[in-house]
């Protein structure tokens, strides 16, 4: 009794020559239509029959191979950002990556939890990306910067409070929500205001600016103004005896780090007995919808990103031209949303 041969459990790996194959075109044809070339020109029919043919097949072209013929990968790492970034942030974050899959990039993000900025620069350069968009809270420093141009990073981009040098630098001063909130409470008449301090990890690269500008705004309004820290955790257990304490210090008004925070504090200074705003004001930042659905309506400072599509624009354009001489580009502005609560 004769035996049939035993059949592999694994399918070969479909190549571009039998998309080439089952198309009736030549590989080339294959790689300019799956590639996106635009310098060549080809039918729509012809395109159309090569992409049915990839998807029969289940082929994918291979991006190492790709890139080893471009010289370059199409690979945008975004390191993972590990504060809790809400949801202005988070909105902002997923523009850019559409943008980006848009122009043809592939977008990554990298998890860099616990990593130093130089180490960080050295984990990601092993990835060789085409360009480095970090927004998160590893702070890169010049040498850094250099680690990656080396690995063949044709653009690396920084957010932070500073320019880094050799970087194109998106400058996004934290200072000026904390100035911008304690103006508006100054105006209002308040002299005694606590500024919150979220105690939740990763939070002190933007919590720490935001106290420095409310400091500021409190020094150009001369004597007679006080700013009092306030380290709160995002617990009901922490907003109580932080309510407890804004009466006890006798502070009339309190910036919260942000809506949310806010809206924590709003609520256990009510359940404290504290009339918002006549005893205390409360001002968060955000302009979250759900402040807008509280009673009191929750006074806040609106921030104003540049679009995800505007930065990968920019993150293209670096990648296009290398040799450009970095740029510094102003990220956000910020300004008071005056509504019940203060």
């Amino acid at each position: 009794m004769s035996q049939t041969p035993k059949q592999s459990a694994e399918r070969p790996v479909p190549t571009s020559a039998d998309v080439a194959r089952l198309a009736g075109v030549s590989r080339a044809t294959v790689s300019y239509v799956l590639n996106n070339t635009t310098a060549v020109r080809i039918s729509e029919p012809t395109r159309r029959r090569v992409r049915a043919a990839a998807e029969e097949l289940g082929y994918v072209p291979h991006a190492a191979a790709r890139s080893l013929r471009a010289g370059h990968t199409r690979t945008v790492l975004l390191p993972a950002v590990h504060p809790p970034s809400g949801p202005l942030y988070s909105r902002f974050s997923h523009e850019l990556q559409w943008a980006l899959r848009r122009l043809d990039y592939t977008v990554v993000q990298h998890g860099s939890l616990g990593l130093d900025g130089d180490e960080a620069a050295r984990a990601w350069a092993e990835l060789r990306p085409v360009a480095v968009v970090a927004l998160g809270d590893v702070a890169l420093t010049p040498y850094g910067v250099g680690v990656l141009k080396r690995s063949g990073a044709k653009a690396v981009i920084t957010l932070g409070q500073r320019r880094v040098e050799g970087a194109h630098s998106l400058i996004m001063d934290q200072r000026e929500i904390g100035a911008c909130a304690v103006g508006h409470l100054l105006q209002r008449g308040r002299r005694a205001i606590g500024v919150v301090l979220p105690q939740e990890p990763g939070h002190a690269c933007f919590a720490g600016p935001r106290l420095e500008g409310a400091h500021c705004a409190a020094a150009k309004a001369g004597a007679g103004v006080r700013i009092e820290p306030l380290p709160l955790s995002y617990e009901e257990e922490s907003a109580a005896a932080m309510a407890a304490r804004c009466r006890a210090h006798g502070l009339d008004a309190v910036y919260a780090y942000n809506d949310e925070y806010a809206m924590l504090l709003m609520r256990a200074l009510q359940d404290e007995g504290v009339d918002v705003p006549r005893q205390t004001a409360v001002v968060g930042a955000d302009d979250l919808l759900l402040g807008r659905l509280l009673r009191p309506r929750l006074s806040t400072v609106r921030i104003d990103l540049v679009t995800g599509r505007r930065l990968a624009e920019l993150v293209d354009r670096a990648v296009r031209n290398p040799g450009a001489r970095p740029d510094l580009h102003a990220l956000m502005s910020a300004h008071a949303v005056p509504r019940e609560s203060s």
